[in-house]
């Protein structure tokens, strides 16, 4: 296995060609799409590099599984704020709309100025 040259990949015939990607984000989904294949392929040759061995051994740590799932809470607690400061601002829109509705029943007009005297 170590040492074994790398045979070259050969594009099977039976395949369509490729539709180009409509936008950039799914041009990169597909480049991962096609590296993950190539590196599995290689994983399953016994061909792999030591560095995407080194990557596939991280992905499946304990600590990269521990970092994944922070990110993953974080990410929730982003949203949930989100979520509050957006409602904040609906609710401090509706405070105004109801001191407007009271300041005009009052007879108050807000382009009037009350003038001391």
């Amino acid at each position: 296995m170590y040492g074994a040259k790398k045979k070259p990949l050969e594009r099977k015939a039976d395949l369509p060609p490729m539709i180009p990607p409509r936008t950039e984000e799914e041009a990169e989904k597909r480049g991962i799409g096609l590296a993950m294949n190539l590196a599995l392929q290689q994983l399953r040759d016994g061909t792999a590099s030591s560095q995407v061995i080194t990557h596939f051994l991280k992905l499946g740590s304990i600590r990269e599984q521990a970092e994944l799932e922070k990110t993953r809470e974080e990410i929730k607690l982003l949203k949930e704020k989100q979520k509050a400061l957006v409602s904040e601002e609906e609710q401090n829109k509706k405070y105004q709309e109801v001191i407007d509705a009271i300041t005009s029943y009052a007879g108050k007009d807000s382009d009037w100025e009350v003038v001391e005297e």
